[in-house]
């Protein structure tokens, strides 16, 4: 049986013209609407409209969209359901995904990462302030226009309302939910993870898109799994062209990278605003607060980057 094409169709005013894209639950219209032009349409798929939870999940990501008000998040016109079919009406963000991008483009220069994560810093922190946490922050789920040099946020599918009672959960206890290449190591568990966990991922995807390599290096899932729970990641400055980042970039990456929460910057904000002073610097620079107080043993230029970088390989 073909997959389900509903193109030419209308639904609640959106006239779906053409299938752009299939996930797991959902396919992906580009659509148009009489006043609001170009929009993309996701319609949860045939074989998950008689499933409760799915459909209340669907639901719930429309609901968080809506309630995230940023100009670096994809804006959610419309949802519900007409006619059996559940639907989710959004802006149509101009570009590519990130993770495509990335991959034609190669490491990216620090300027261009630390321009892209304020604005992303930016809108998930206006996610955190409204009691929700994303969970799920990858290139995959961020639009990037290279011309305007604007990334928008898109998918808020396995996101967590802070509030909500944990009763109400619609992942099973026990199971974690995120992608493993970003994902904080404290999600493993399956245990609610806070707003640190966004900074962690956050910072997963600064380190890819500098070296195109991952914090950890793991050949299956299996093995980065086990990676995470048991190794601090690789130092970015030991990737292949990580070398050539300055020592307050790294620090800065490598600080939210810490295995344990409260080593992280307090706030996603503070690591973009970090990353942006620590690009602007330039390549030799050190922060005040990373450079060595007078007569502390580490002196100079050597000493400052044992003592960013020796501690790391002791936790």
């Amino acid at each position: 049986m073909g997959a389900e094409n509903l193109s030419g169709r209308t639904i609640a005013s959106y006239r779906l013209l053409e299938r752009i894209g299939e996930g797991g639950t959902a396919t992906v219209y580009r659509a148009e609407h009489a006043e609001r032009g170009t929009c993309a349409v996701k319609i949860l798929r045939e074989r998950m409209r008689a499933d409760k939870i799915a459909v209340k999940r669907f639901l719930r990501e429309a609901d968080y969209g809506a309630r995230v008000c940023h100009e670096n998040v994809v804006t959610t016109y419309d949802f519900g359901e007409e006619d059996g079919l559940f639907y989710l009406a959004l802006e149509w963000a101009e570009g590519e995904p990130l993770a495509d991008y990335a991959e034609r483009a190669g490491s990216l220069e620090p300027s261009l990462v630390a321009h892209i994560m304020a604005q992303l810093a930016g809108a998930i922190a206006v996610a955190h302030e409204a009691g929700i946490v994303h969970r799920d922050l990858k290139p995959e789920n961020i639009m990037f226009d290279p011309k305007a040099r604007v990334a928008k946020l898109l998918d808020f599918g396995i996101a967590r309302d802070q509030q909500e009672d944990p009763s109400e959960r619609l992942t099973r206890s026990g199971f974690f939910v995120g992608s493993l290449n970003y994902v904080a190591p404290e999600a493993l568990s399956g245990a609610l993870v806070g707003e640190s966990a966004d900074t962690y991922s956050l910072a997963t995807i600064a380190y890819y898109l500098l070296t195109t390599e991952h914090p950890y290096g793991g050949r299956s899932p299996r093995e980065i799994f086990q990676q995470l729970l048991t190794q601090p990641p690789q130092p970015i400055r030991e990737t292949t062209v990580g070398s050539r980042l300055s020592p307050a970039i790294a620090a800065t990456i490598m600080r939210s990278l810490s295995r344990e929460p409260a080593e992280r910057h307090p706030s996603i904000r503070a690591f973009a605003d970090d990353l942006q002073q620590a690009a602007a610097a330039g390549p030799g620079a050190l922060s005040v607060s990373q450079a060595p107080a007078a007569g502390s043993s580490g002196s100079g230029f050597l000493g400052s980057i044992k003592s960013l970088f020796g501690r790391k390989r002791e936790e």
